[in-house]
């Protein structure tokens, strides 16, 4: 059974040949996954792609079959740092970072299980991140968890510090291409988030999503 679950199974229509690249290539990530599982906790396999960074790697936990593809970037330095649940894939060229300058250290990212990040997207765990299980996103996401002040007039806003409430996103949602998630918004269970919205409010559960900004279109029955 791959991954735990007895419902998942490859594709018949692989020819011999595509297998073998596919195990080939797999066997040659869990040969890199071995010197990143000796600096982080973890209790399963890792599959690392090609160039993957892991800074403050002993504040990084994570579970069974995590995958972090080619080019992936993690920062986990923080209060909590980053934990990983099972079968957790973080796609190429996506950065989790959790503290963006080292005067004021960040509270960390929570992903669940079977949990995806996709490509080239941003997570900004300044605030904290908490992401639930089975949640999907497409590519190029962005998620932030703080904010910069800027009332005061008299004072440049680089100086006015940063506001930090954090981010939720509950079980079973898909987030989708493009989407830019901002501080303070939860996104209960079961929401559809539409390709490029931009969502500055909290969503109920099973509510689909979309524009700029992000306005229910509809809910899930």
């Amino acid at each position: 059974m791959l991954k735990g679950d007895p419902a998942y199974r490859l594709d018949t229509t692989y020819s011999f040949r595509q297998l073998f690249f596919i195990v080939w290539y797999r066997m040659g990530q869990v040969a890199r996954g071995f010197f990143i599982k000796i600096r982080i906790s973890a209790s399963g396999i890792i599959f690392g792609g090609r160039g993957v960074i892991v800074q403050h790697a002993y504040q990084v936990r994570a579970g069974k079959n995590l995958i972090l593809e080619e080019g992936v970037f993690i920062n986990a330095l923080s209060e909590n740092g980053i934990i990983l649940g099972d079968n957790v894939t973080i796609a190429k060229m996506a950065i989790l970072s959790c503290t963006g300058v080292i005067a004021n250290k960040g509270v960390g990212i929570s992903i669940g299980n079977n949990s995806a990040v996709g490509a080239q997207s941003f997570l900004g765990g300044q605030g904290g991140i908490n992401i639930g299980n089975d949640v999907i996103m497409g590519p190029q996401v962005k998620i932030f968890s703080e904010n910069h002040n800027y009332a005061q007039l008299d004072v440049i806003i680089r100086k006015q510090g940063e506001s930090r409430k954090g981010v939720t996103i509950g079980d079973n949602c898909w987030i989708g291409a493009g989407v830019t998630i901002l501080d303070g918004v939860v996104i209960e269970a079961g929401c559809v988030i539409a390709a490029g919205a931009v969502v500055t409010k909290s969503v109920p559960a099973n509510s689909i999503v979309a524009g700029v900004p992000a306005k229910i279109i509809q809910t899930r029955s």
